[in-house]
């Protein structure tokens, strides 16, 4: 199975849409690969149950013959500039994080939650990709190494 996540994106969607994988084996996966990667710090928020129950929705609706989307059942990460009505939205900047539902001040995962979703998540979400979290960056999108954030650097897995 792991091989499989090192196909292109449109092989992917058309595997799930063949029924050759479910999404929900794809997005265990990519969530498993995410977890065991965690020392990069490369995520500042897996979306570890929502992702699995979008990818379960997907598998239902390809049982039933339903139309999917282009994108049905890939897993995709967004940098954590993109708003996300789900998830929290920090900038990678302490700035924009609140102690809410226990998190710590510190953690992104106290990050801002918008009522609304990016348009370029809106489309992502219409195309049934499956939003398994939100991607580390330079604080406020100010640089474009990963050095900066405020919740520590990207690590490069080949250094």
């Amino acid at each position: 199975m792991t091989a499989v996540l090192d196909l292109p994106i449109s092989e992917l969607a058309a595997r799930v849409a063949r029924g050759e994988v479910t999404a929900e084996a794809l997005t265990a996966e990519s969530l498993s690969r995410i977890d065991a990667a965690r020392p990069l710090n490369a995520f500042l928020h897996v979306a570890h149950a929502s992702a699995l129950e979008a990818a379960r929705a997907i598998d239902v609706r390809r049982a039933r013959g339903e139309a999917l989307g282009p994108l049905a059942g890939v897993p995709i990460a967004v940098k954590d500039a993109l708003c996300t009505h789900d998830q929290p939205t920090t900038c990678a900047s302490k700035i924009l994080v609140r102690a809410e539902g226990g998190a710590p001040a510190s953690s992104p995962e106290g990050g801002w939650r918008p009522p609304y979703d990016a348009t370029v998540v809106a489309r992502l979400r219409a195309a049934d990709a499956v939003l398994v979290g939100k991607a580390n960056m330079d604080e406020l999108a100010m640089g474009s190494s990963n050095e900066n954030s405020a919740f520590g650097p990207v690590r490069n897995p080949w250094d």
